[in-house]
């Protein structure tokens, strides 16, 4: 699975690494080294404009971490759905729909897993963080997949609150250094399918799916951090220093 992850770029940095169009600056985030679940994140999505359906814009949104179902009677739903499984999300009620038509990448710096190991001095297990990355020092798009949920107690559409939106990240079996820490992962995209992934009009599942493969070996590296990363309130640059 994926629990916890980094994301500090700016929003300038993102709008030109994925060639946004997009972009509300009241939507601005602060770097985050301890991106939790419920938290807002950076998306970058593509809409198809309301008044004309052959014009689709790239945007970068601010996003809930958490996927809330359309249907669904309570937003806490979306703390239970931070992930789905690549092998199966187009089947699940709850990501089906938005897998079809609403895709998202999610830009990362890394992300953290957690191993059980021994604890030497009270001989007990304990979880150990890693922080798992790109060895090249590149930036992650994890694929995602975003929805709407209408907040029933709005009565206006225009509204500012009728309107959630949130969104979950793909996770896949761990390859590479990830691989020996935990056996998921969140499935980060190569470049050249942002395109394909992105585009609401490419809705046949088999093309989208084969778009989700295992990244190859060799691309990430892992290494032991704090284990203050533990505490979501901990948020600093100091979470990703390793430690021995």
């Amino acid at each position: 699975m994926c629990g916890r992850y980094a994301s500090t770029r700016s929003p300038a940095d993102l709008t030109r690494l994925f060639q946004v169009t997009d972009w509300r600056p009241e939507e601005a985030l602060a770097p985050s080294w301890n991106v939790a679940p419920t938290d807002e994140v950076y998306a970058v999505l593509e809409r198809v404009a309301r008044d004309e359906e052959d014009q689709v814009r790239r945007e970068l949104r601010a996003l809930t971490w958490g996927l809330v179902p359309s249907w669904a009677k309570d937003p806490k739903a979306g703390a239970r759905m931070i992930n789905a499984r690549v092998e199966t999300v187009h089947e699940k009620p709850a990501y089906r729909r938005a897998f079809a038509k609403r895709r998202c990448l999610l830009p990362a710096d890394g992300f953290y897993e957690w191993e059980t190991v021994k604890d030497e001095a009270t001989g007990k297990p304990r979880k150990q963080p890693y922080f798992i990355h790109p060895s090249d020092g590149r930036l992650m798009a994890m694929a995602g997949l975003y929805e709407y949920w209408r907040n029933p107690d709005v009565t206006s559409d225009d509204d500012p609150g009728a309107w959630l939106m949130t969104c979950t990240i793909l996770t896949t079996e761990a390859t590479d250094a990830a691989g020996r820490v935990h056996p998921r992962m969140p499935l980060a995209l190569a470049p050249d399918h942002y395109d394909a992934w992105l585009d609401p009009h490419h809705q046949n599942t088999e093309d989208l799916r084969a778009l989700l493969t295992q990244p190859a070996d060799g691309r990430l590296d892992a290494r032991l951090v704090s284990m203050a990363v533990n505490n979501v309130r901990n948020n600093s640059p100091h979470l990703l220093d390793a430690v021995t």
